[in-house]
């Protein structure tokens, strides 16, 4: 569950550059698709450096 919270951070920070409300956590991971998901999980491992 960790890289989805990480996942989770990218997508308020592209929330908070844009002026949107990001939704919380639990509804991150329940209404976005396998593929937002993955998308945001592996923006979030170049971030931290690893591929």
């Amino acid at each position: 569950m960790t890289i989805y919270r990480q996942g989770y951070e990218v997508y308020v920070k592209k929330c908070e550059q844009f002026g949107l409300e990001p939704i919380n956590f639990r509804y991150y991971v329940i209404q976005l698709s396998p593929k937002q998901l993955n998308e945001f999980n592996n923006q979030a491992l170049q971030q931290a450096g690893v591929e």
